[in-house]
């Protein structure tokens, strides 16, 4: 009887200390449920720079097989919706946070945000092969937006709102004023070049990650089928310039937009390395090979940048 009892008492105490390992595992694991080399992420991000985000993810799991960073691409205006969405822990946009963004981060969600501009973007025009009209003003640009131009020309876009192309393009070179009627909205970056390319009267306009690296293969075939459209340089009136990195760097190009990274975490999560890996030097290698221009390691590439084609 004794034996028993202490058998049953021996049997509880093990229960209650396996039961004790249990919970102090998962107290741990919530603690830091992922780290550097190890975790899952949601991140949302702008679809207008798809291409360079991908490969950017490409590069970082490669090097930490045990991380795993989930892209959601979605036009800006839900991107940025997502900063208040608590399984969201980074937005990759064209824009930091508002103040009233930030209140529901800090309030809600109980973060503290972070931002940085990793990267430099320019918008570029691109017009059917078959057009006679390729190199334009941004008198002409305006006027082709507002339905205005000399000629129907049928503006073309990632969507008519939401997307951080047509964000820039009302606010930074419409000023406010509405888009032409005529505009029309594809269902991605992709679509603009299918529609602008089996339509001699359409006039796209997208981020130039989808057009601007002449070392990747999808992007080159786009190149088959439509031009890219020169425009009025920025500071020599009457050249024209293609929204070439160079161009970007050099201030030449005058439609340039910034890539923004926005983090909630408040510990150095999975988010974080991802973040500081955008931000150094791999990370900004691989948005200068993108022919974007890196913007935190200022002097990183310019030689290189530089002495790409400025035409």
């Amino acid at each position: 009887m004794i034996i028993c009892r202490t058998w049953k008492f021996g049997a509880l105490a093990l229960f209650i200390f396996l039961i004790a390992g249990c919970k102090s595992y998962k107290t741990q694991d919530n603690e830091q449920p992922d780290t550097m080399d190890r975790g899952t992420i949601h991140v949302s991000a702008d679809e207008s720079f798809k291409p360079v985000i991908d490969e950017q993810v490409k590069v970082y799991e490669s090097r930490h097989p045990g991380a795993h960073i989930i892209v959601q691409y979605k036009p800006e205006a839900e991107c940025l919706k997502d900063l208040a969405v608590d399984s969201i822990r980074m937005v990759i946009a064209t824009r930091r946070y508002n103040s009233d963004e930030k209140s529901i981060m800090v309030d809600s969600l109980k973060v503290s945000p972070q931002s940085l501009t990793i990267a430099r973007d320019g918008v570029a025009v691109i017009v059917n092969p078959a057009s006679p009209d390729s190199l334009f003003t941004m008198t002409d640009i305006v006027a082709i937006l507002k339905g205005k131009f000399r000629k129907n020309l049928i503006p073309v876009f990632d969507g008519i709102k939401a997307t951080s192309t047509v964000r820039f393009i009302i606010d930074s070179v419409l000023h406010g004023d509405t888009l032409s009627s005529m505009a029309r909205a594809a269902l991605s970056s992709q679509g603009v070049i299918d529609y602008v390319a089996k339509t001699p009267d359409a006039i796209g306009f997208i981020g130039v990650s989808w057009i601007g690296n002449p070392e990747d293969t999808a992007q080159l075939s786009f190149l088959k089928k439509v031009r890219i459209a020169g425009i009025e340089s920025a500071d020599i009136p009457g050249k024209y310039v293609k929204a070439y990195q160079a161009n970007i760097y050099m201030k030449r190009y005058p439609m340039v937009r910034d890539l923004v990274y926005i983090l909630k975490e408040n510990y150095k999560g999975l988010g974080y390395f991802f973040a500081g890996f955008m931000s150094g030097e791999i990370g900004q290698m691989i948005f200068r090979r993108a022919y974007l221009v890196p913007t935190v390691l200022k002097n990183f590439g310019v030689r290189a940048i530089t002495l790409t084609e400025t035409k």
